[in-house]
């Protein structure tokens, strides 16, 4: 007892150490649905955070072309000093300008500038709801994981069990000379093999857990309980419904189109070397006073220029535009085509695990039953020990297809979902 081995301080010490550690032993580990873990996702993934700056950025840029339509105004001062002539004592001022230059009209560079730039921010707004689309996929897949590796584990606790109880069984049958030891031997074989499954199954679960945490970015040594649980709800589009909403809805295609967009203002800057510019430009000077005297000499001045010949500078940058439009032509016809690509694989693949999952309960029934006969039969005498060994392998794979069939079913479902353009929740 702690009286009789510490004297009464470390007692009060050691009670206070326990108690102060009871929240955290009694903590209850954190339940999460599906729609908590993508949540999750979004709120802490780094390469949504990533994508949402490069839409600040992009909006920044806007404001930068427009900066092009504005004057400017600069101010300048320059200290000099003269050194003396024959004696005479040096001399030194200050002169000061204010200078505002305005360009009036320059080809329509800055309204093709101003024009990339907006379509470059919608872009990058696309740009976030593609990276959230994925985090949402992402999340929702690694979900989908833990639940499939949680039902593979119970699985194999089924096999271990029953493969317990049917070594139990023909070790009683063994000693009371019913059987050879073959069959215990056999059976102790099959119980180890089913053990070394529920082991891997046991990590893979683990690393499917350790998966989920890493997408929501969370503690990886906090506990976590999945609340929802795999299961089957049909998908209620046609193929032609759901690749006619891809086209209307995916981003990369908004994307793509933003492209070019961008190329065709591309070749307006080019374009605009063949035009002549207009500028407008006012100034004053004035020496040795921090501000301008009243009144004085401004000067003002408006000026057009005309590029005659610039080597064949701006003909270069011209055909360089004309390629960069064809370039995003072909990208957003591209694009259009992986998409549509893209929503017939998963659509396919999801009614694919739609007919596996009608055959593979089929197969659980017809199982269980085959199970059922195997060991009548083995405890009457007339069954082989193989046949009720068989029977529950038989039994523990129908299982397992039933469970892979039912996450690639969910999985194709929020890929298809996704591949649509439309929103995992």
């Amino acid at each position: 007892m702690p009286s009789r081995y510490m004297n009464k301080p470390a007692a009060l010490l050691l009670a206070a150490s326990l108690l102060l550690n009871a929240p955290a032993a009694l903590a209850a580990p954190q339940e999460l649905s599906l729609k908590d873990s993508i949540a999750a996702a979004v709120d802490n993934n780094p390469t949504l955070k990533m994508a949402a700056a490069d839409r600040d950025r992009a909006t920044y840029g806007v404001d930068e072309a427009k900066a092009g339509n504005w004057p400017t105004l600069s101010l300048g001062s320059t200290y000099s000093r003269q050194p003396g002539l024959a004696g005479a004592p040096a001399s030194d001022g200050v002169s000061n300008g204010l200078r505002l230059n305005w360009q009036l009209y320059n080809g329509g560079r800055t309204a093709g500038l101003i024009d990339q730039a907006e379509e470059g921010e919608k872009s990058a707004a696309l740009g976030v709801a593609k990276a959230e689309q994925q985090v949402r996929l992402d999340a929702a897949t690694a979900y989908f994981s833990v639940l499939q590796n949680r039902n593979l584990v119970s699985v194999n606790e089924e096999n271990v069990k029953n493969l317990q109880q049917h070594l139990k069984t023909a070790q009683e049958k063994f000693a009371a000379g019913l059987v050879a030891k073959a069959d215990v031997l056999r059976s102790e074989v099959e119980l180890a093999n089913a053990q070394q499954n529920l082991i891997k199954s046991e990590n893979s679960y683990e690393l499917a857990m350790a998966g989920l945490k890493n997408v929501m970015s969370t503690d990886p040594a906090a506990e976590i309980v999945l609340t929802d649980a795999l299961k089957y709800e049909k998908y209620g589009r046609t193929l032609d419904e759901s690749i006619a909403l891809a086209r209307d809805k995916r981003p990369e295609i908004a994307q793509a189109e933003s492209a070019v967009k961008m190329a065709t203002s591309g070749v307006q800057v080019a374009e605009s070397g063949n035009l002549p510019t207009l500028t407008f430009g006012a100034s004053k000077g004035w020496n040795d006073s921090a501000l301008p005297e009243s009144g004085g000499d401004w000067s003002m001045s408006l000026a057009a220029s005309f590029n005659v010949f610039d080597g064949g500078v701006t003909k270069a940058r011209v055909r360089q535009a004309d390629a960069s439009l064809t370039k995003a032509g072909e990208q957003a016809r591209q694009t259009s085509d992986a998409v549509e690509l893209e929503v017939r694989q998963q659509y396919l693949s999801m009614q694919e695990a739609e007919k596996r999952l009608d055959t593979t309960e089929v197969a659980i029934a017809k199982a269980q039953e085959d199970l059922s006969i195997a060991r009548e039969k083995y405890n009457a005498g007339v069954g082989t020990n193989i046949d009720v060994i068989d029977a529950q392998l038989a039994l523990a794979q129908a299982r397992t297809n039933y469970y892979q069939a039912l996450y690639d079913f969910n999985v194709s479902k929020e890929k298809l979902i996704k591949a649509t353009g439309l929103t995992v929740e």
